[in-house]
């Protein structure tokens, strides 16, 4: 155990001295994800949406106002402008005020957005239906005299109805900084690990450094185990140094998760570290492991969750890409951070990591070549 120790320590200590790879390491995983948090951070709590619709108000009197202002209350997202993005659009006739204070019908002109979604359309209209029936009963409460300050004071009392709505079946799609931090950390210990791992040992072998080692009173599998040990302290490093940037300079909230969040990475970083010994064991020239390594990575990127959530692609995929560890790890990490679970929910998630750990440890003790 100690000559495994020695092992990792020595490698990591070679790891972080080249400082050409502190970019790739730190600097380049959290631009990463702060642009593709700004790129995905969706129109906001996904738990409690406001969706946005555009308003064309022609009434020149106050009902057209206090209308507009239970919108708002209703969860709606309030927008004049024409070229703004809106899932539905909302005309309210010049006469309004003055047909309602008459006694009179009025019609409200619902209009559809040039792309607009259904799901999201179907939301505002059902927001717009329950401001018009709130608005109705405003008039009953305050038939004798409607006026302006009437109907504010009937808006700001409390509602004696309650509704608690919340994700029953599905789940919120994870957005911002909570799809883009785990899926950038996913992404890149792989990256990384396999390049660093799988170059430094080709170039050990090529340079005798692993049959010097192996002259030395130490077995092939501790030999193996050292080379991984210390790709493992060099993703612990970089898991670090991104979450602790995640907290302080992206505002992520963990959700009071952040020790199963780090052991999750861990977990998946010693995949990482045995896939890159097993490819620095295979292939021998450093061009192809790195262009290996990053086809790789990108691959279980895109089908394991990091670039866009696992939620919104067709089931045959999302099957296809839980052949990779990636995909594990995004479940477990989405668990922790966007969907407030805890060590049951991801149990399944880190029995699979460490079934891939296992099996890609096997594999490279028994392909290592020194």
């Amino acid at each position: 155990m100690n000559l495994i120790w020695l092992i990792a320590m020595n490698d990591l200590r070679l790891f972080l001295r080249e400082k050409n790879g502190h970019f790739w390491l730190f600097g380049s995983p959290f631009l990463f994800a702060f642009f593709m948090g700004l790129a995905n951070r969706g129109p906001g709590d996904p738990a409690n949406p406001r969706p946005p619709v555009l308003i064309e108000n022609h009434d020149q009197g106050f009902i057209g106002k206090v209308f507009l202002t239970e919108l708002g209350a209703q969860g709606l997202s309030i927008s004049t402008n024409k070229d703004d993005i809106a899932e539905r659009g909302l005309r309210l006739p010049a006469n309004t005020t003055e047909q309602i204070l008459a006694k009179k019908p009025i019609k409200f002109e619902m209009f559809q957005k040039n792309g607009s979604g259904e799901e999201a359309g179907m939301l505002v209209e059902a927001k717009i239906i329950r401001a018009l029936i709130a608005l109705n009963s405003y008039f009953l409460e305050n038939a004798g005299s409607i006026s302006e300050q009437s109907l504010r004071a009937s808006l700001q009392k409390p509602n004696p109805v309650r509704l608690n709505a919340s994700f029953a079946t599905r789940k919120p799609i994870p957005s911002g900084n909570k799809q883009s931090v785990p899926g950038v950390l996913v992404m890149f210990i792989m990256m990384n690990l396999l390049i660093f791992g799988g170059a430094t040992v080709a170039y050990e072998r090529r340079e005798g450094v692993l049959k010097r080692l192996l002259v030395q009173p130490i077995s092939l599998r501790e030999l193996v185990l050292g080379k991984i040990l210390g790709l493992i302290f060099l993703g612990a490093v970089q898991i670090m140094v991104l979450l602790l940037a995640a907290k302080f300079a992206m505002g992520l909230n963990f959700a009071g998760n952040l020790p199963l969040v780090i052991l999750t990475t861990l977990v998946y970083a010693s995949v990482a570290a045995a896939a890159g010994v097993l490819i620095g064991s295979l292939v021998s020239r450093d061009d192809k492991i790195v262009a290996l390594c990053v086809l790789a990575s990108m691959v279980m990127a895109a089908l394991g969750g990091s670039w866009w959530p696992l939620e919104i692609v067709p089931p045959n995929i999302r099957l296809l890409g839980h052949i990779f560890p990636s995909a594990w790890a995004m479940d477990a990490l989405n668990q922790l951070i966007s969907f407030g679970g805890g060590l049951r929910e991801i149990a399944t998630s880190l029995a699979m990591l460490f079934g891939y750990v296992l099996a890609a440890s096997a594999a490279a003790i028994r392909f290592f070549r020194a």
